[in-house]
């Protein structure tokens, strides 16, 4: 039951993050140093969780280093590419494609764990492709989409794919708590990006840093939050439940979306399509592993 509360909680959260992310961008923060913004402020708020919550005394500092090893990936990384992905392709267009981790997390379960290849996969397959034609082929887009942002978006997949795997091994064989996990995994990210951003951008960030503070507060209140979910969820069940169920946030995207961003969005008949199938496709491929 917690499984699937956290699981839900969390695709709800990174669905309004998506939407969150693209009012900093309209309000003139800077992707990338938003990005940095994003994870101090989750890291701060899951630290103070983590301290109410987390049950410090049992913590051991050597079961958080994988945590904070995949941070580094996961937020740290992929969050320069998602909020690069919300701001090309626009928030329910991103969360739409990001959609397909759980195929992804499959598919490196049977070349990489020794899964078998289930009926399911395939039929999910066949259907999260078909959510993938639908939003290729809708002719409504909003003036400031690039297509080069749906690849962006498809690289986080891969990345969420790879963290939902390695997280629940790390889970399987240190048993930090949850919460405890999530404050070093966003810590890892904070650490790659700010490196990320001393040496690209390093003459500008002080300059850049004031204007983006504001506006991607909230995305990352709600960052910090989502992740809790999804680590919490992620410590009760199999990614096989977890996945499918935090890959609703391309719903929820699209929900916020139409009420968030509204008529700029143009959310059409085939955005919604190709969200349900993505969403139907995950499913089905977690059920059935």
């Amino acid at each position: 039951m917690l499984t699937v509360l956290f699981g839900v909680l969390a695709g709800i959260g990174f669905g309004l993050l998506a939407v969150t992310v693209r009012s900093a961008l309209a309000r003139g923060g800077d992707p990338e140093v938003g990005a940095i913004v994003m994870g101090t402020v989750a890291l701060a708020v899951d630290v103070v969780l983590a301290a109410a919550f987390g049950n410090l005394g049992t913590v051991h500092p050597g079961d958080l280093w994988p945590f904070v090893l995949i941070g580094a990936l996961v937020p740290g990384a992929s969050q320069i590419l998602f909020i690069q992905s919300v701001r090309l392709a626009g928030p329910s267009r991103a969360a739409i494609m990001i959609g397909v981790a759980p195929l992804v997390s499959a598919l490196l379960a049977i070349a990489f764990l020794g899964e078998p290849i289930q009926v399911g996969l395939v039929i999910g397959t066949v259907i999260i492709v078909a959510g993938g034609a639908f939003l290729v082929a809708e002719r409504s887009r909003p003036k400031e989409f690039q297509a080069i942002g749906i690849a962006i978006a498809l690289a986080c997949a891969v990345m969420f794919g790879i963290r939902d795997n390695l997280v629940r091994e790390a889970q399987t064989h240190r048993h930090p708590p949850p919460l405890v996990a999530t404050a070093a995994s966003l810590l890892g990210a904070c650490l790659t990006l700010l490196v990320y951003l001393l040496v690209v951008r390093r003459r500008e960030l002080r300059e850049r840093l004031r204007p983006s503070l504001r506006p991607f507060v909230p995305a990352g209140l709600t960052l910090g939050a989502a992740y809790a979910f999804l680590v919490e969820a992620l410590a009760h069940g199999r990614v096989t439940i977890v996945a499918p169920l935090n890959a609703t946030q391309s719903i929820f995207a699209v929900v916020f979306a139409a009420i968030i961003v509204g008529r700029a969005e143009l959310i059409g008949r085939r955005t919604v399509i190709a969200g349900l199938l993505i969403v139907v496709g995950g499913a089905l491929i977690g059920a059935t592993r």
